[in-house]
């Protein structure tokens, strides 16, 4: 009878189990150790003066009209509105209840405005006389249409991976908790910007992997490999960004940020942006290198060490071929508008690949390629280390039979599970599938 793929993968030797817990258990107290030193323990107030007011409100009523010319116009001698003002029922503020005008909102990116819409009021004073207010509309409110998609991608990620999506949503949730409430506030307080991105990233990444893919020897050896990866990221990175005398004043936002809030290097937080940047590939790779080395591993245990690694590292090639061109491509599609303004330069093409900007973008896209090819042997090696340990003549055994030899139903177990293995599916869900 051919092997039961249903079962889950044998569990590690004793002592094997015992090594990975010596080494990810003080890398994990390592970690919260320095998340705790370096957590930010004042808040900062902003230094770009106070916001002004916006509050909540319903068009009621639109009223377009000509637009007087003006000296800065097209040339037409008609401004390019649209002209008018809009009535809005204001529902917070001081005028709560009542009905308010505002001019329409005019001008490249202004938004455009019907009855009905919902919009957010900015209650502007007149500096001469405080006593005198009016209201331009500011944007529309996106909250509802925001909680829609979010409730909608939540249910296709649960409705999809059942329990395994609901795993993935705490660790997503988990992620964003991390940022939010210990990275962005460390930068901001002034901490090493690169530092607070690598304990960060490890403390997103242990919680996540854990979460997601369960306490095993597998997921500990993605673990170790995502770390060791992120931590040659940050050393390349740093490397990089001297070699190229990169400032992290690449970006219109940087400057911006240099303004509001001075105390933060942004030389550094290139850097992290780098680290973080990789943390979800890097993930990526190192489950699917030590998932692969299980399945193969399952599907013919006569493999040695070297050949689990070598077959394992011919699926890392592949995945790794197709990712590189993900990485280059986010990196591109978040920064379309300052392409297309470089493509518009009439600055010879060497001088503007080695701008700020393009260089800025280029060490981005080669630091992360380069410590996303280490976690292939990395991850690989270690994965397939764990999985022969305990066996008799693991690092020189000659391999496994010749698959001619085998019975025909072994044979096509082996050839099920290799391919599950190449496209990092476990043995439950191939079986879900020839249920099918």
């Amino acid at each position: 009878m051919g092997a039961d793929h249903t079962r889950p993968a044998p569990p590690a030797p004793p002592g094997v189990r015992r090594i990975l817990v010596a080494t990810v258990v003080p890398l994990f107290l390592v970690t919260v150790v320095a998340a705790l030193v370096l957590w930010p323990r004042d808040s900062r107030e902003p230094t770009g003066g106070a916001d002004l007011p916006r509050y909540h409100g319903t068009v009621t009523r639109v009223v377009t009209e000509p637009c007087p010319p003006t000296p800065e116009d097209d040339g037409t001698g008609q401004a390019t509105g649209p002209c008018g003002t809009a009535t809005v029922a204001a529902e917070q503020g001081p005028d709560a209840g009542r009905q308010v005008e505002a001019p329409l909102p005019s001008g490249p990116g202004a938004p455009r405005v019907e009855v009905g819409d919902k919009i957010i009021l900015v209650e502007l004073m007149d500096p001469a006389d405080l006593t005198i207010k009016t209201y331009n509309i500011a944007e529309h409110q996106r909250g509802t249409p925001l909680v829609w998609l979010a409730v909608l991608f939540a249910v296709a990620i649960v409705a999809f991976g059942r329990w395994r999506g609901l795993a993935a949503l705490g660790g997503l949730v988990a992620s964003f908790a991390v940022l939010l409430g210990f990275v962005l506030p460390g930068i901001g307080a002034g901490q090493p910007p690169l530092l607070v991105a690598i304990v960060g990233a490890a403390l997103i990444m242990f919680v996540v992997l854990y979460l997601t893919h369960g306490i095993t020897a597998e997921t500990s050896v993605a673990v170790l490999g995502t770390l060791g990866s992120l931590v040659l990221t940050g050393i390349l990175g740093t490397l990089a960004t001297a070699a190229t005398h990169l400032t992290g004043y690449g970006s219109e936002d940087a400057t911006t940020l240099s303004m509001f809030q001075q105390n933060v290097d942004l030389h550094g937080l290139l850097l992290a942006g780098i680290i973080i940047g990789s943390l979800g590939v890097l993930d990526d790779v190192t489950v699917t290198q030590a998932a692969t080395v299980t399945e193969l591993a399952n599907a013919n245990p006569g493999l040695s060490r070297m050949q689990l690694y070598r077959a394992a590292t011919r699926v890392g090639r592949a995945h790794i071929a197709s990712t590189v061109n993900t990485i280059v491509l986010a990196y591109a599609g978040a920064s379309l508008p300052l392409l297309l303004l470089l493509v518009a330069d009439s600055r010879p093409v060497g001088e503007i690949l080695t701008s700020e900007f393009m260089a800025q973008e280029i060490v981005r896209s080669a630091v992360a390629t380069l410590g996303l090819i280490a976690a292939v042997p990395l991850t690989t090696g270690l994965a397939a280390v764990v999985r022969t340990a305990g066996r008799a003549g693991a690092a020189t055994d000659a391999g496994p039979r010749p698959p001619s030899s085998r019975p025909p139903a072994e044979r096509h177990d082996a050839l099920e599970a290799l391919g599950g293995a190449a496209t990092g599916r476990s043995g439950p869900e191939r079986s879900t599938e020839a249920a099918w």
